[in-house]
């Protein structure tokens, strides 16, 4: 049975939220994850946070509240697309648990699924990587509130999976959050 889009009837979205360190794979793993969910026919949004930032939250710095806002926002669209069968994936260093938390409880209350994936890479091998130049900015003097260098980075407690990227590919991180959905019930 589908609706008249296309879609299955049984079809559910959900947010999956990849939080931690700048550099930590969470944009890999959810581009990976979006392009093997979009081959099995399930309609999928990355909300890539340094996209969105720039899109609904250029006029917000990096101060604590600001990132609490720009998460917030982030949490916001995820829960509308979400709530329309869409699996929305979100990879967003997000370093406050009371703004994670606060999308958690928004998905709640609408009754949409929500997954928190931690991808754990020490920031040892997140200043390795140094995707975006940042951690070298920062060691340079030209940087300052880098999360998990100079700013918190308040790590999840009980996450619905914990990642360790150090161990593993990319593609191995990839099928376990492919995993858990499945497991939820999501993909």
């Amino acid at each position: 049975m589908s609706e008249p889009n296309g879609t299955p009837a049984e079809w559910q979205g959900g947010t999956v939220w990849l939080t931690g360190l700048p550099s930590a794979g969470k944009t890999t793993i959810a581009r990976g994850l979006a392009e093997r969910l979009r081959s099995a026919g399930h309609r999928v949004q990355v909300l890539d946070g340094d996209e969105v930032r720039a899109a609904l939250s250029a006029e917000l710095g990096f101060s604590k509240e600001d990132r609490d806002t720009n998460v917030r926002r982030i949490g916001y669209v995820a829960g509308l697309l979400a709530g329309h069968g869409v699996t929305v994936l979100v990879p967003v260093i997000a370093p406050y648990a009371l703004s994670r938390a606060a999308v958690r409880d928004l998905h709640a209350e609408r009754g949409v699924p929500y997954l928190e994936v931690h991808v754990a890479t020490p920031v040892e091998i997140c200043a390795d990587r140094d995707v975006k130049s940042l951690y070298a900015k920062q060691a340079a003097g030209e940087l300052s509130g880098l999360t998990g260098a100079d700013d918190p980075y308040e790590a999840p407690v009980d996450p619905d999976l914990r990642i360790d990227t150090q161990h593993q590919t990319a593609d191995e991180s990839v099928r376990q959050v492919r995993a858990l959905l499945t497991e939820r019930g999501l993909s």
